[in-house]
């Protein structure tokens, strides 16, 4: 979190002690979590983990039970949280007959922007739909419509952008594109907090990721700290073995006594858990 001359910025979204109780279920259960400045997050977990009801808290759209939900510093559902955030669902859909240019504007009047013509055409610009600001939505593929969505979602230079599933319907040219979108957001200082179930891209673009299951916190970090080491594996001429528990640490101790030990060396290589490793090993074989 950067610091200002006015002194320290808030975080983009601060969740402390976050608890949520529908009748006798409980949503959430004491959760803690924080997007700061220009920081891109991951929220994983399995159907029915919490993660919707702490967007819909984060939005204004659902009050915690107990607990402190802030988009800014100013507590999430207050007019100045709405107005620092912008949510695209997963399950959108923009009038077919409306233009590109005509969706941004219904939603300028929306957020009470007044970017007018020029944001309108810098958001465009930004998603690589310039040429499509006339197109049609139903003349549109469903990537250039998930890029629309994302542009909407811009509308008003908000702080925080919350995104599900950006990229869960589109093929891997679409989220490669969205991927590097979000990428270039993160340069431009934009917070997000991005729930999908894509551990790949979550891996690849997140700055720290948070894993909930049954409304708690299991596991959180950057995707390196969520990583374990699962050994070593040396390749020489008598074979390939792999060494359990060694680390990169151990690496060129091992060499070397291979090759004291008259073994040509070819190639050796750290073994690391991946990010869907540790989120299986998190939710316990828990399914969506």
């Amino acid at each position: 979190m950067r610091q200002g001359y006015c002194g320290r910025v808030p975080n983009a979204l601060a969740v402390r002690g976050l608890r949520k109780r529908y009748g006798s279920v409980e949503a959430l259960k004491g959760v803690d979590l924080e997007v700061g400045e220009g920081e891109l997050v991951g929220l994983l977990g399995p159907n029915g983990a919490g993660k919707s009801t702490l967007v819909k808290i984060a939005v204004g759209l659902v009050r915690p039970t107990t607990g402190d939900a802030e988009v800014g510093g100013a507590r999430a559902g207050s007019r100045s949280a709405r107005a620092a955030l912008g949510y695209l669902a997963e399950l959108f859909r923009f009038p077919g007959w409306y233009t590109a240019d005509e969706v941004l504007e219904l939603h300028q009047q929306l957020a009470g922007s007044r970017g007018g013509a020029a944001e309108r055409a810098r958001l465009l610009e930004l998603v690589a739909l310039s040429d499509a600001a006339e197109r049609r939505v139903d003349g549109m593929s469903k990537g250039m419509q998930q890029r629309l969505g994302i542009a909407q979602a811009l509308v008003g230079e908000p702080r925080l952008l919350l995104l599900d599933e950006p990229t869960s319907a589109l093929d891997p040219v679409g989220r490669r594109t969205v991927r590097l979108l979000l990428e270039e957001l993160r340069r431009q200082g934009v917070s997000v907090l991005l729930n999908s179930h894509l551990l790949s891209e979550v891996e690849l673009v997140c700055d720290r990721v948070t894993i909930l299951l049954a409304g708690e916190v299991v596991a959180a970090g950057t995707p390196a700290e969520l990583s374990r080491a699962r050994g070593v594996e040396l390749e020489t001429d008598d074979g390939v073995r792999t060494i359990p528990g060694a680390t990169r640490e151990d690496a060129p101790r091992l060499v070397s006594e291979a090759i004291a030990a008259g073994r040509r060396v070819y190639g050796v290589r750290v073994l690391t858990s991946t990010l869907e490793d540790t989120y299986l090993e998190a939710v316990g074989g828990e399914t969506d």
